[in-house]
């Protein structure tokens, strides 16, 4: 009986991979749909869902999740373009990031976004400067808050400890004067991000209980208002053969029973949460095609045409057990294992491995392999460059037709900005 391979949507990957190469990401517009409508049905109507890019940058995976209702949160001028090209409304974008340069301080004031999250007072009086020499009459910014309680459950926690990040609320609750001498600036709420990889319900209700208790308590002490609060995201995915995927209906239902007594007493408070593993990383596959099957010592292995230089979270980075994210055979989707594989790709590294004896069927050169949950971090946190592969395609298929919406690099591409020096 013929093996039966992978389709995304009706159309078999093999088909994929044969019109736009390999290695490649392949993200399914369908799941980025499910993903977000069931969070959009499940959350209070208060809480606005923004797309954190930095976990998918693509323009047209943007696009997609905003014209669903999606906002941007970005962290970087092309970020920005992105966030305008893929059509998000300025009122829906938000900047934040510890080192923004002036040149993107500018760009925010410009485009006339929702907020711009100050890191620090120093922030502040810088973007009171700018909005002097512009001529703004007002720049709307968020005070990222470091709070004085802790968390747990995060897989990188961003709260509790000294970080680059935010402002101490202990230091925030001296700085009344410098807030109260604001002109050009307006204050008009709060940004708390307590971490990342949550896959425990509870911590994230208790994360949303205190954010907003913070929030309260501050704009009481600062006398600024409460027209925004976005209590971050970090909603986690279940990656490893130990983890639990979060628990969407009992983390949403938690976060409801909190945010709607909050949502009553400032009816008129915009509510954001920030997410960009959760929304993005269920659709996307890491494709990439066996170039070799060999054994060393007892040990199989496959050899494949892409690795850890598209896809470095694979690699478990800042855990210390290696664990494999979910990989499976794509071209023989239905068959059961038959033996372990240890996965690589072509670098020149012992480092370069995608997954550690992962249970497989039978394995032959040609055949397509896949990391599965990997349209989040993937291309964007990788480095792509390394031994001069560059980066691999991006295609979305969305109404059952492939569309590629990130060519590949290419040799010469790479070679174009490099300068030969005459030595002559």
């Amino acid at each position: 009986m013929k093996t039966k391979e992978l389709h995304v949507q009706g159309v078999p990957v093999s088909e994929i991979a044969e019109e736009f190469g390999t290695p490649l990401y392949i993200y399914d517009a369908d799941v980025l749909r499910s993903v977000y409508q069931r969070l959009r049905d499940l959350l209070h109507p208060a809480v606005d869902i923004f797309l954190s890019l930095k976990a998918n940058p693509n323009v047209s995976v943007c696009s997609y999740l905003g014209s669903l209702g999606a906002g941007a949160e970005i962290s970087s001028m092309v970020e920005l373009l992105t966030a305008q090209r893929a059509g998000i409304a300025p009122e829906d974008i938000i900047f934040l990031g510890p080192g923004k340069t002036p040149a993107e301080l500018e760009a925010c004031v410009a485009a006339g976004i929702h907020a711009i999250v100050c890191e620090s007072l120093e922030e502040v009086l810088q973007l009171e400067r700018i909005a002097v020499e512009t001529g703004r009459a007002q720049v709307p910014v968020l005070l990222r808050i470091n709070p004085d309680f802790h968390t747990k459950g995060s897989g990188l926690s961003m709260g509790g400890k000294p970080r680059q990040f935010g402002m101490d609320v202990e230091l925030l609750r001296r700085s009344r004067e410098v807030l109260d001498g604001l002109d050009r600036v307006h204050v008009r709420g709060i940004h708390v991000y307590m971490g990342t990889r949550f896959l425990n319900a509870d911590d994230l209700v208790h994360n949303t209980r205190q954010i907003l208790a913070t929030a309260q308590d501050l704009s009481g002490q600062l006398g600024i208002p409460l027209e925004t609060v976005d209590f971050g995201g970090g909603f986690g995915v279940g990656y490893f053969d130990n983890e639990s995927d979060l628990d969407i209906e009992r983390t949403a239902a938690g976060i409801n029973e909190v945010v709607a007594p909050f949502a009553e007493a400032h009816p008129g408070c915009r509510l954001i949460n920030e997410l960009g593993r959760y929304l993005t990383a269920w659709c996307g596959t890491y494709v990439v095609r066996a170039l070799y099957v060999k054994e060393s010592q007892g040990e199989q292995f496959v050899v494949a045409d892409g690795g850890t230089n598209h896809h470095m979270a694979a690699v478990g980075i800042g855990s210390f057990v290696k664990r494999n994210f979910p990989i499976r055979s794509l071209t023989r989707y239905a068959d059961e294992p038959v033996g372990t594989y240890t996965l690589t790709g072509p670098l020149c590294t012992p480092n370069d491995v995608i997954g550690k004896k992962v249970a497989l069927p039978a394995v032959e050169p040609g055949d397509l392999l896949g990391v599965e949950r990997s349209g989040a971090y993937g291309p964007t946190a990788s480095p792509g460059l390394f031994l001069s592969h560059g980066f691999p395609a991006e295609v979305l298929v969305h109404d059952g037709m492939p569309h590629l919406v990130r060519e590949r690099d290419r040799v010469e591409e790479l070679l174009v900005k490099q300068r030969l020096v005459d030595f002559k």
